[in-house]
């Protein structure tokens, strides 16, 4: 089987996202939110999806991408047999008039290098994931395409007729092409896209530099922090897992999950690498989110939330092609009914630093008190209950160990809140849940074979319970925690280091793909147990396996063949790179100045 990789770049400004391959067509972006429907969706459907490209006459042609330096502005070059040219895609984000401008303006700037490039360029939104083919309606410089939820217009400096016949033309000059949504673009085309380019690339690189790194694999971890950052919906505060829906976990497997919500889950380790970045403000803007969340008559909290908070991500099966003809097409994800209850610890422990870090002491968290309550409430409400777990099996309820453990990290979160806040109440209820926490995971302790499991009174074996090491539940230098680590090594590790979630048959059969956070918290735990030397191996076998020309990462990789596969770029997978590379550049201990 011939491997596999995302040929796709990601630019967004923190409002929406779009991925641009590495021949500039933009092939996946959604309008006007990460979860609405896409307006490009060639991802999905060649046909369906309509296409926005800039591309040469001829197929002739090499072309190559990269990010301007420190920056989410994209440049793909292309050289051709008539000359040489390049387009930068970028989504303007920057403070103006002490405010986040962020607007629903996607920007190409079309450069010529050398020679005399004969490029196409065509543009055809879509709306209702591709139901909805907009009428165009011509102006003295722009497109208007109508009958869309907004007017969406194309401004240009390249005549119309080019665009809308789709005819080669020379590029001997600076081009523009800047689509918006909503509100048109005000100002003369050129200064304003040269004025929003310059602003964009400073506050990235600003951005970047207020960004905590250490120098082991420092690149990959800018380009990581970067790709979380944009993946937030500040409007909310929401976080979503990844930019897309339905591309498989691997050929076959109908393994194909909308991506595009928030999850509490993800959403608490996005944040915990981002605050270890040092960008605290996702963090509090969060926090608004959290507290937003409507809680059912029961008092529950769902596993994930729209961006926008507001109704249900209903599942429903998409009439289109889907990525390399895999289906089924989802949008929407049914785990939102799902009984997952180690979102309350996860909770708790995402809010501990807005009441004890010095750095945020300043933020009024009297709102979060009765929150914070609640989340300790329900887990000891739920203490003996089973649940759906984090992998979010669909015919299977358990007591998961996975859920015991963060039951127990957010009772021990809960304790130092109480302390800060004074509340005897709340800390006698935490102290009381750590200890029933750790009898639950204890239950799930197999003596015979030295490793804990997937849930009480079940053999299976589960990537996730490296986190009993990492989350400092067990002693990383203790002979209980090394044993555990043998025993998942031995079941769940590949030759090269990548790690399977589980190898047991779930609803949809016997997964065939390994889990790149499994693999980057395996990692981390080397770390943690002073195996040093192969954290750092696999560490850079994880980059070279599982990222993209550049240094996107995927949600698996295929054993066999090294492919990527899943949704894309995923945000686990990022943060399972910052945290290891923070947790190895800790124990080498080497100043900047140091090889």
């Amino acid at each position: 089987m011939e491997q596999h990789k995302y040929n796709y770049g990601v630019i967004g400004n923190c409002a929406f996202l779009a991925l641009i391959d590495d021949k500039s067509n933009i092939g996946w972006m959604c309008w006007p939110k990460f979860d609405s429907s896409f307006i490009f969706g060639t991802l999905l459907d060649d046909e369906k999806g309509g296409n926005f490209s800039v591309k040469p006459e001829w197929n002739t042609y090499e072309s190559s991408q990269q990010y301007v330096y420190n920056t989410n502005v994209l440049e793909t070059t292309f050289v051709c047999e008539d000359g040489t040219y390049k387009v930068i895609d970028y989504i303007p984000r920057f403070v103006n008039k002490e405010r986040m401008f962020k607007p629903l303006m996607l920007f190409r700037k079309i450069v010529p290098i050398s020679g005399n490039p004969r490029i196409v360029v065509s543009c055809n939104p879509r709306g209702n994931y591709g139901k909805t083919v907009p009428k165009k309606v011509f102006g003295s410089s722009h497109i208007r395409y109508e009958g869309l939820e907004q007017e969406v217009r194309l401004t240009t400096n390249i005549p119309l007729d080019f665009i809308d016949t789709e005819q080669a033309f020379v590029i001997n000059k600076t081009k523009y092409l800047v689509l918006t949504y909503g509100i048109p673009l005000e100002g003369a085309i050129e200064s304003t896209a040269e004025h929003f380019l310059d602003k964009t690339i400073d506050y990235w690189r600003n951005w970047v530099a207020n960004t905590s790194t250490e120098k082991f694999h420092q690149d990959a971890v800018i380009r990581s922090a970067l790709t979380l950052k944009m993946h937030q919906y500040q409007d909310t505060g929401a976080i979503i897992a990844a930019s897309t829906t339905s591309l498989p976990e691997y050929p076959g497997s109908t393994r194909n999950w909308d991506y595009r919500y928030c999850w509490i889950r993800d959403a608490h380790y996005t944040l915990k690498a981002l605050n270890d970045l040092s960008h605290f403000k996702v963090l509090e803007e969060y926090a608004g989110y959290i507290q937003n969340i409507a809680l059912n008559e029961q008092g529950r909290i769902r596993p994930l939330f729209k961006i926008g908070i507001a109704g249900d991500p209903i599942e429903k099966i998409l009439p289109l092609k889907g990525y390399k003809g895999e289906r089924p097409v989802r949008v929407g994800n049914q785990a939102f009914e799902h009984i997952q209850n180690d979102v309350y610890g996860q909770v708790l422990v995402t809010l501990l630093p807005l009441f004890i870090d010095k750095r945020l002491l300043s933020n009024d968290q009297s709102g979060l008190e009765d929150l914070v309550m609640h989340c300790l409430r329900m887990i000891e409400e739920t203490m003996n209950e089973p649940d759906n777990g984090l992998w979010e099996f669909r015919g299977t309820s358990q007591l998961h160990c996975y859920t015991f453990l963060f039951h127990w990290a957010g009772s021990q979160a809960g304790v130092k809140i109480a302390k800060q806040l004074g509340n005897k109440d709340m800390q006698q209820l935490a102290e009381q849940l750590i200890e029933e926490s750790a009898e639950m995971i204890e239950k799930c302790y197999d003596e015979e074979r030295g490793v804990y499991t997937q849930a009480v009174d079940v053999p299976n074996l589960d990537a996730s319970l490296l986190q009993l090491i990492n989350m400092g539940y067990l002693d990383a230098k203790s002979e209980k925690a090394k044993k555990h680590m043998a025993v998942l090594e031995g079941a769940l590790r590949t030759e090269s280091g990548l790690f399977y979630r589980y190898v047991h048959e779930d609803d949809f059969g016997k997964p065939e793909s390994t889990f790149l956070i499994c693999a980057f918290w395996y990692v981390e735990a080397l770390a943690r147990m002073d195996r040093l030397d192969e954290a750092v191996k696999i560490f850079e076998t994880l980059l070279k396996k599982g990222t993209n020309h550049l240094g996107l990462l995927s949600e698996d990789v295929h054993e066999k063949t090294g492919s990527q596969w899943g949704n894309f770029p995923q945000l686990y997978s990022h943060v399972g790179l910052v945290n290891a590379a923070f947790i190895i550049s800790k124990k080498l201990d080497k100043p900047l100045y140091m090889d």
